[in-house]
C-alpha cells in the first residue's frame, strides 16, 4: 500500500483536492436554488448541450478558438515589445531613467480602464480586444524581464569582462541566460493575464469567444451557461500554463526540481 501511495502520490493529491471541491460544490447546490448555483451535473449537461448546439452560430470549440487567437496575437506582441524593453531598461541605466518615469505612470492603470479608449481608437472589432489583452500582458512582461536583468549577479558580468567578453557578449551570453527564469515567469504571468483580460474585452461588442458565452448566459439568466464559460477559461488557462512550464523545463534544466 505504501509503495502504491509513493508511486502515485503525485496524482493522488490533485485528484483528491478536485474530488473534495466537487463534493463541496454538490452539497452547496443542494441548499440553494438551481438558478443561483447549479449542481456539477447540471453544468456538465450544459457543457454537453453547448458542445452539440452552436451559440450565436459558432460551436463551443470555435468560441474557444476565437478567444485563443486574440490572446495569442496580444501575447506575441507583448513579448516582442515588452521583453527587449524590460531587458534594455535593466541593462542600461540611461534607458532606465528615460523610460521608467513614463512606464511607472502607466503601469498602475488596470487593463479594464483602457476599454473606453480602446473602443474610441479601434472600435468594437478585433483590434480593441487584442489591445486590451496586449496592455495586460505587456506590463507584466516588462516588469519581469526588467527585474530579472537587474538581479543578475554582478560577479558573472565581472567574470565575463575579465575573460575579454565585449559588452554585446556580456549581455547576450551571460546576462540574458542568467535571467531566463525571471523571463519565463514573466511569460507565464503575461499569458495568464492576457487570457484573463480577454473575458473583459469580449464583454464589449463581441459576437464570439468565451466571454460571449458568459454574456449570453447572463442575458438568458442561465447560471449553468455562465459556469461553463468560466470553467472553459480555467481549463484553457491551465493547459497554457502547463505548456509554458514544459518549455521552461526544456530551456532551463537546472531549475527542473523547482518547476
Amino acid at each position: 500500500m505504501s509503495t502504491f501511495i509513493k508511486r502515485y502520490s503525485k496524482w493522488l493529491a490533485p485528484i483528491g483536492s478536485f474530488a473534495a471541491f466537487l463534493l463541496l460544490w454538490q452539497v452547496a447546490s443542494l441548499n440553494v436554488s438551481a438558478d443561483f448555483l447549479p449542481s456539477p451535473l447540471m453544468v456538465w449537461d450544459e457543457l454537453v448541450r453547448l458542445s452539440q448546439t452552436p451559440v450565436g452560430g459558432t460551436s463551443l470549440l470555435g468560441h474557444v478558438g476565437y478567444s485563443l487567437r486574440r490572446v495569442m496575437i496580444a501575447f506575441i506582441l507583448a513579448v516582442a515589445f515588452g521583453l527587449p524593453l524590460g531587458l534594455l531598461m535593466g541593462w542600461n541605466r540611461v534607458c532606465d531613467k528615460i523610460v521608467s518615469p513614463v512606464f511607472e505612470l502607466l503601469r498602475p492603470i488596470p487593463p479594464i480602464a483602457w476599454i473606453p479608449i480602446a473602443i474610441l481608437w479601434l472600435g468594437v472589432a478585433e483590434g480593441s480586444k487584442i489591445f486590451i489583452c496586449f496592455v495586460g500582458a505587456f506590463v507584466i512582461m516588462v516588469l519581469n524581464s526588467y527585474t530579472g536583468m537587474r538581479y543578475v549577479d554582478p560577479l558573472l558580468i565581472d567574470a565575463a569582462r575579465s575573460f575579454g567578453a565585449n559588452p554585446r557578449q556580456q549581455f547576450f551570453n551571460v546576462a540574458v541566460p542568467a535571467c531566463l527564469p525571471s523571463i519565463f515567469a514573466g511569460v507565464q504571468n503575461a499569458l495568464s493575464m492576457a487570457w484573463m483580460c480577454v473575458l473583459a474585452a469580449e464583454m464589449v461588442g463581441a459576437r464570439e469567444g468565451v466571454g460571449f458565452i458568459i454574456i449570453q448566459g447572463m442575458d438568458l439568466n442561465k447560471s449553468s451557461m455562465i459556469l461553463v464559460g468560466m470553467i472553459l477559461i480555467g481549463i484553457v488557462g491551465s493547459l497554457l500554463a502547463a505548456l509554458l512550464r514544459g518549455a521552461e523545463r526544456a530551456l532551463c534544466p537546472w531549475r527542473s526540481e523547482m518547476v
